[in-house]
């Protein structure tokens, strides 16, 4: 026991100096980067000389050291100044040396700009920002409230921008949908709680992207009529292939006025949830196996043939769970239709409930915090970044052949 205390002692005062190790070689690197980076454009330009054979583009020490915050901590660096006497024939203008590594008024790297808005999210308030890096290791002298704010301001632009991108040339297989609900204080807009409409889409290489967020009105067909004709107008091109939403009205009565090919997935999720509801408790847990016999069927005949007898069994008892899980019948086997391979992410809207699991406990921990710009804001910065993590589907291949119409058969493909 002695030696293991001994051990623990030593590799907690160890952990210090290896920081300090790791923090002086992230330094040297970047320095050595923005040296190299200056010595490139002075080399690119030295044909350009003065009347006296001078260069117009030289070296001229250092500008003042900065500090900029990264996933390491606080890096101190030195910029070389670049003295360009060039002037543009066409403006009149001097033109200037700007760095690519280290941009001017640079104070965080991506990795902490990344860390913000899920701090945010996991219900840090603005004004606890240093502490709260400070605890993670960083040096959140950079992150005050204000500069927080201004953060905040800029990703609103970067949204705003982000949302009227063009989509020429964009096909999505699938679509994800989902409106996802926030309690937040809304001042003088009245109480109630904002709905963020988001689309998440699979390329034909499937590769999954974020299509679209914006607020909408309590997911209403005239809300997701908009963004889904938003969509077309940027560009996007052809119908998907299928959707996949819960039982969100709103959409479905949208969708065939935007995209008539699209076909329709019910979540299984959301629909296991919904008949459920209709279940005492204890029974609960035995009809919801009923239930996963129903979509973990390997066949549409074996679903469907499963989902009879679920009727048969509780049509007497539970006549409202009968009809709500009957009702939908045909957009919750759609997916039978498709690769086999696709199938495990068809069947749910996970790919976007795992996504937005950080964003309800942000307003369940905060009891409604922020304006409503400020919670689209923070949603659309939490899934860029979570974007970066998403995987691709199973059977990547398939995904041409099923844009281009190729038939399958309870996952099978029809053979010709």
């Amino acid at each position: 026991m002695e030696t293991v205390t001994q051990a623990l002692r030593m590799a907690t005062a160890a952990a210090p100096v290896l920081d300090d190790v790791l923090r002086e070689g992230a330094r040297s690197m970047l320095q050595r980067a923005i040296e190299r980076e200056v010595a490139d454009y002075v080399e690119a330009h030295q044909e350009h000389l003065d009347g006296r054979g001078h260069r117009l583009v030289v070296r001229n020490g250092h500008l003042p050291a900065r500090k900029v915050l990264t996933g390491l901590g606080p890096i101190e660096v030195r910029q070389p100044r670049v003295n360009d006497r060039r002037v543009d024939a066409a403006t009149g203008n001097r033109f200037r040396f700007t760095s690519k590594i280290l941009p001017p008024y640079l104070r965080r790297a991506k990795s902490v700009e990344e860390l913000v808005p899920w701090l945010y999210l996991k219900g840090i308030s603005s004004s606890d920002f240093p502490e709260a890096l400070s605890a993670l290791g960083h040096d959140g002298s950079g992150l005050s409230a204000t500069n927080v704010i201004r953060m905040k301001e800029l990703w609103r632009e970067e949204w705003a921008e982000w949302s009227k991108r063009s989509l020429l040339g964009k096909r999505y297989v699938y679509l994800w949908v989902d409106g996802i609900y926030f309690n937040i204080r809304l001042g003088d807009e009245g109480e109630g709680r904002q709905c963020v409409l988001v689309v998440m889409g699979a390329t034909e290489e499937g590769v999954k992207e974020l299509v679209a967020i914006r607020e909408g009105h309590r997911e209403s067909e005239q809300s997701w009529l908009e963004l889904l004709r938003d969509l077309r107008d940027r560009g996007l091109e052809g119908d998907p292939e299928l959707a996949v939403g819960d039982g969100a009205l709103g959409f479905w009565k949208a969708l065939p006025q935007v995209f008539p090919a699209t076909r329709w997935q019910r979540c299984w999720i959301h629909k296991a949830c919904n008949v459920l509801n209709h279940f005492p408790r204890p029974q609960q847990p035995a009809a919801n196996g009923k239930l996963q016999d129903v979509w973990m069927a390997a066949t549409r005949a074996e679903a469907l043939a499963a989902l009879e007898k679920f009727a048969r069994d509780h049509r007497a008892k539970y006549p409202k769970a009968v009809e709500c899980l009957l009702k939908d019948k045909d957009e919750l086997l759609a997916f039978y239709d498709f690769p086999a391979e696709h199938w495990a992410h068809l069947r749910t809207t996970n790919p976007l409930e795992s996504t937005f699991a950080t964003v309800r406990l942000r307003t369940a921990k905060t009891k409604g915090c922020g304006s409503r710009q400020a919670c689209l804001t923070m949603v659309f910065k939490l899934c860029q970044s979570a974007q970066k993590h998403w995987r691709k589907l199973n059977g990547c291949a398939l995904l041409k052949e099923v844009s281009a119409g190729v038939q399958f058969v309870d996952g099978i493909r029809k053979a010709a």
